[in-house]
């Protein structure tokens, strides 16, 4: 075997000092987080119920220290024994043997240490971390992470709790190596102007023995083989070129096929046994991000800076509307995220006819495992560095780390045919944050993304100029106007955040919130630390949104009650958001809500899923407004009263790139057992990736015995193109 994997039992325990050996030990789960083990290790009560975060409170000011113990392995002259990290969070030392063999600050940059020269017969490894890393003592909030690149949200956010990770985060073994082993084999490309061949230079690194033996084969998406070479190395590195026609392009999952290569370099002994094998996935497109449809056109006064800077993705050619969400971690522990949740989650993702997903900056940088299964689903990638809502200053220790760590993630990231777009954070260009284009954390992050991944598209911040950023619940009562107001008056060239609250199901807030606290929801004890009150500070009872849920529906006899209004609120919210932004192409190209999951059970919040993977029914009603084809109408208000003129537009929203004939389309009336047929339209031919504006219509509303009905427009050759909308009776 070219490796083998040894794996290890750790422990750990928390101290005061560095130097100061812990008290009291306790078995450690790896990946994990020290939190997760002392909770273990002493029985504290469910994380999310109640209150009982704040006892994982004072963990964050220790040092930790892990701790394993192993014999001399049996390893021949020819071999090497390496330690093995993809992931400690966050500054840490590691030492073998009472020697210092490494200090590092950064999560994201992984751990590979010839051990060798300093084994023993017995063998103790230690890995101390150091407390959470804090600009200042006060106040606790996330400025305290404006100087690492330790993830924000974890000091606390309107979804997530203040709860610090620290630990091994990520896989984390020893490994034997022959001592001749590759470091790195990495596939770059260019494709040529009609997409049909791709250019490919391969790069292999490592510790290699002058003259030693290769061969390397690229198979296509079928297992055929249709490139291979054999050949030696001349030092420690190696370069060469191949050419390949006849591509097969990689589309997100809307648009065509995944297809993926499956590239082996193989490092071998003079008598042709293996060495090393490298193994790696290669999806070829090309992609960018060009101005929006008649984005040039405003400002049109001279002089200026730059239009709207572009957010158009344009993949293999074709420029195509973003649909999506903004992803944030699946658990506040990062290291027991498994490939299964990714998994489900994104399965959900597509089930919500998602092609684009943002990995927002205050939070991690996913695992190898979320990156390979949106390869395979064909899931675009938003890629935030880890900056968000800070002024992360321009002192040289912390760009030191952060180009560490940029470039660790970028050479990570870059072979993956799902990454769409570098983002240098987020909402880092406005008043509470005060960063600027001259900022240096941003000037380096766009060099090294020019220089690492010069292919991928880099834009500075989000939100930029142009784009759409909120509004986050359903009215704006400063204002009055509701979603279907802001949105439809809107113009803009994405809409890169916004969302409608609504609480969890029923059952999961009995879980979080003591019986005695479930009813009425109050200010204060679970409800808001569950995110229900005081979450966001334009708002009292955000993301509750009690009071505006009642101002529709009544009072609520019940929880039950309340949670099926909110709900509603935000499944039709969400709904006419994803249309009108589809409306709105080509000048618009992009929608994704704020969020798609949560971290831990929110009591509520703006969320499609409620944690773990539970769907909210808003997920459903999201999925239907992101249909590559649907027949939709445009209302002016979510309230209406008896004998009035309902209006509404009519719509056919397309992003499929064909030609399609519909049928008959009909609009009904519908309440209770009640359908009245308003008006038919026969579409004309829907052209390729383009909307069809129907007739408008007007019908007196009949009397209303229910405080809701609903609109229907149906197809009739097509029915799963049909679509319906809720709507309420307003009170005389």
């Amino acid at each position: 075997m070219a490796h083998r994997k040894l794996e290890l039992a750790w422990e750990t325990g928390s101290s005061k000092t560095p130097e100061a050996i812990p008290e009291r030990w306790y078995p450690a789960m790896v990946p994990g987080a020290v939190q997760l083990d002392i909770a273990a290790g002493e029985n504290y009560p469910p994380l999310a119920y109640g209150e009982n975060w704040q006892q994982y409170r004072w963990m964050e000011d220790c040092y930790w220290t892990y701790r394993t113990h192993f014999p001399h392995p049996d390893i021949t002259p020819d071999e090497q024994l390496l330690f093995i990290s993809k992931g400690i969070d966050y500054q840490f030392s590691i030492i073998l043997n009472q020697k210092i063999l490494l200090q590092q600050e950064g999560m994201f940059t992984p751990v590979a240490i010839d051990l060798s020269p300093a084994l023993q017969n017995e063998n103790e490894l230690i890995i101390i971390i150091s407390p959470a890393p804090k600009m200042h003592p006060a106040p606790e909030d996330r400025t305290q992470a404006a100087q690492s690149v330790k993830p924000a949200v974890s000091y606390g956010w309107d979804w997530h709790p203040r709860l610090i990770p620290l630990g091994i985060w990520d896989e984390t073994y020893l490994e034997v190596r022959q001592k001749h082993h590759l470091h790195s084999v990495e596939l770059q490309y260019t494709l040529s102007d009609d997409l049909q061949r791709a250019e490919i230079t391969c790069q292999a690194v490592g510790n290699i023995g002058k003259g030693q033996q290769f061969q390397w084969q690229l198979t296509d998406p079928n297992g055929n083989i249709v490139l291979s070479k054999k050949g030696q190395f001349s030092d420690d590195a190696l370069q060469f070129s191949e050419s390949l026609s006849a591509v097969h392009l990689w589309w997100p999952h809307d648009h065509g096929e995944q297809h993926l290569y499956r590239s082996i370099f193989q490092l071998l002994h003079e008598n042709g046994d293996l060495a090393d094998e490298h193994a790696s996935q290669i999806g070829f497109r090309r992609v960018k991000l060009v101005m929006n449809e008649g984005a040039w056109d405003a400002p049109s006064e001279f002089p200026k800076s730059r239009s709207v800077p572009p957010i158009q993705i344009e993949i293999n050619g074709r420029k195509i509307f973003g649909k999506g969400s903004n992803w944030v971690n699946p658990e506040i522990f990062p290291g027991i995220i498994s490939a299964e949740r990714y998994d489900e989650l994104l399965d959900l993702a597509i089930k919500a006819n998602f092609n684009l997903l943002r990995i927002w900056g205050g939070a991690i940088v996913n695992k190898a495992s979320f990156h390979r299964l949106c390869d395979e689903k064909g899931i675009l990638i938003w890629q935030d560095f880890p900056l968000a809502c800070n002024n992360y200053e321009d002192s040289p220790e912390y760009l030191t780390v952060l180009e560490q760590e940029a470039t660790s993630i970028i050479k990570r990231l870059r072979q993956h045919p799902s990454l769409a777009i570098w983002n240098g954070g987020n909402e880092l260009f406005n008043n509470w944050s005060g960063m600027t284009d001259q900022s240096k954390a941003i000037r380096l992050l766009n060099s090294l993304t020019l220089q690492l991944d010069p292919d991928t598209p880099f834009i500075m911040s989000a939100p930029l100029m142009g784009m759409g950023h909120g509004h986050y619940v359903f009215r704006d009562d400063r204002t009055g106007e509701e979603v279907l107001q802001l949105f439809g008056n809107a113009r803009n060239t994405a809409y890169t955040e916004f969302g409608v609250p609504s609480p969890a199901d029923v059952d999961i807030l009995k879980k979080i919130i003591p019986s005695d606290e479930l009813w009425p929801p109050k200010p204060g004890a679970s409800w808001e630390s569950h995110h229900a009150f005081q979450a966001w500070d334009q708002i009292t009872d955000t993301w509750l949104m009690q009071s505006l849920i009642e101002s529709y529906f009544g009072k609520s006899p019940d929880l039950t009650t309340l949670v099926e209004n909110g709900q509603l609120l935000q499944s039709e919210g969400y709904k006419f958001i994803y249309e009108e932004a589809r409306r709105q192409k080509p000048y618009c190209s992009m929608a994704m809500n704020w969020c798609f999951n949560e971290p831990w059970p929110c009591a509520a919040n703006n969320s499609l899923i409620t944690y773990p993977t539970r769907e909210k029914p808003a997920l459903s009603a999201v999925g239907q407004a992101c249909r590559p084809v649907l027949a939709s109408i445009k209302a002016p208000r979510f309230t209406w009263q008896a004998g009035e003129d309902f209006y509404c537009e009519t719509w056919i929203l397309n992003d499929a790139f064909k030609e399609t004939d519909i049928g008959l389309v009909t609009l009904y009336f519908i309440m209770g057992s009640e359908k009245i047929k308003m008006q038919d339209w026969q579409p004309e031919q829907i052209q390729p990736n383009q909307n069809l504006q129907g007739p408008a219509v007007r019908f007196p509303l009949p009397h209303l015995t229910s405080d809701r009905f609903q609109i229907a427009i149906e197809v009739a050759d097509h029915p799963a193109l049909s679509s319906l909308y809720t709507f309420l009776r307003r009170s005389d």
